[in-house]
């Protein structure tokens, strides 16, 4: 009996410690914090960039008519390879004959946007060395080359119309590079022959002052030209003194005849 009770009690005790009210939960392992997602890099949006220099309001235009701004803008985000692009003044544009342009195909105008521009970032001190690879392929592939020369400094990019020069940076971080020319480059692909200037504008007429119209004397102060009433009454006077001086003489001749 003491035994039964005994195996009564173990039991009831063992019951009680395995309750899931008494039963201890281990503590979950703790797990390292996961990384932050890295930010995204920030692309250069090269409308905006040529919308507010330059001015280049002229290729920015073609650029958006042909969608070729898009093609560049998906190179600038490539930041493996990146993109360098010449971009002439709305100057370079108006010197020549408003015909060179509007006279070219789409597919041609978008093959001449995408000569002005290299598939790869390249920094100004790069070009000393890109020049001893010449010709260097752009961005319209095939025979649209240019050849770069770096004579202390000055860097000239030719092509087979027209050798530009960089006069300026306008935008150069790693992975775009943006210079101002001041010539559009013209490949013979395109212009069989050199595209003529735009003509000279018509001189200003000349007009003259009201200053100019009036005589001027020796000393080149002007003087206003006398009326003939002036001139009528300054012949008068003279007339006059003349007649005075004629009897002063008279009567000196007489009054020396009766002295005598």
């Amino acid at each position: 009996m003491g035994l039964t009770a005994t195996f009564v009690a173990c039991t009831f005790l063992a019951i009680l410690i395995s309750s899931p009210t008494n039963a201890q939960t281990a503590p979950a392992p703790l797990l390292p914090p996961s990384p932050a997602p890295a930010p995204a890099p920030d692309f250069v949006n090269l409308a905006d960039l040529l919308s507010v220099a330059g001015p280049f309001h002229t290729f920015l235009n073609y650029l958006e008519q042909t969608q070729v701004i898009q093609t560049f803008q998906n190179q600038a985000n490539n930041t493996h390879q990146g993109i360098t692009i010449f971009v002439p003044k709305d100057s370079a544009f108006s010197s020549l004959k408003k015909t060179t342009f509007s006279n070219l195909t789409q597919d041609q105008l978008k093959t001449l946007l995408l000569y002005h521009a290299f598939p790869q970032y390249y920094s100004l001190s790069d070009f000393k060395n890109l020049s001893a690879l010449n010709p260097v392929n752009t961005f319209a592939g095939g025979s649209y080359t240019l050849n770069l020369t770096d004579t202390s400094g000055v860097i000239h990019v030719a092509s087979t119309w027209s050798k530009p020069e960089i006069t300026s940076s306008v935008y150069s971080t790693a992975p775009v590079a943006i210079y101002e020319v001041d010539k559009v480059l013209l490949p013979m692909a395109i212009f069989r022959t050199e595209p003529p200037l735009a003509p000279a504008p018509a001189p200003a007429p000349e007009t003259k002052k009201p200053s100019d119209l009036a005589p001027t004397s020796g000393r080149g102060i002007g003087s206003a030209p006398k009326s003939s009433e002036s001139s009528t009454t300054e012949s008068s006077a003279h007339s006059i003194c003349i007649s005075l001086f004629g009897y002063l003489v008279m009567a000196l001749s007489s009054g020396l005849m009766l002295i005598l």
